[in-house]
């Protein structure tokens, strides 16, 4: 009998994280693109993060505001794997802010060239094109970051 109630439980358990793994598949398969966009946002955004938790400056705050503004456009569209805002890769602690700079650029690019595919869809053409404008002005705002931190 104890048995029967362990295999019992497994199986329920499976059952209810069943739907939670296909859906994201589904967002998978739609829109690979922008959740591959998604996740270097995610990494961008750490990247910007400082590291001894001081205040950003105008700049960087502009960046990840920006940056925050392309997550949630790609999330209204219902494109979403699930993963909090905070999920990102592990950021280096010794990476000097510049190059923390650099490092966040990299991801803007590639998130600019993920959104950037040719959409089939015409009713997500909007989407992307508020996407890349949000993703621009972060990239924009990380330059000058990275300006004004390789001028001290």
């Amino acid at each position: 009998m104890k048995t029967f109630s362990k295999i019992a439980l497994i199986v329920a358990a499976i059952a209810v994280l069943i739907p939670f793994t296909s859906q994201n598949v589904r967002a998978q398969g739609k829109h690979p693109a922008y959740l591959h966009a998604l996740s270097d946002l995610r990494d961008a955004r750490a990247h910007l993060q400082r590291p001894d938790g001081g205040a950003l400056h105008a700049e960087e705050r502009a960046a990840v505001e920006d940056i925050n503004r392309a997550i949630d456009e790609i999330k209204k569209a219902s494109i979403d794997d699930g993963k909090n805002i905070d999920d990102h890769v592990h950021i280096d602690a010794h990476l000097p802010w510049a190059g923390r700079l650099h490092k966040a650029r990299d991801l803007l690019d590639k998130a600019h060239h993920d959104v950037s595919e040719e959409e089939d869809n015409p009713a997500t053409r909007g989407l992307q094109a508020r996407v890349i404008a949000h993703i621009d002005r972060a990239h924009h705002h990380v330059d000058e970051a990275l300006a004004i931190a390789e001028s001290r």
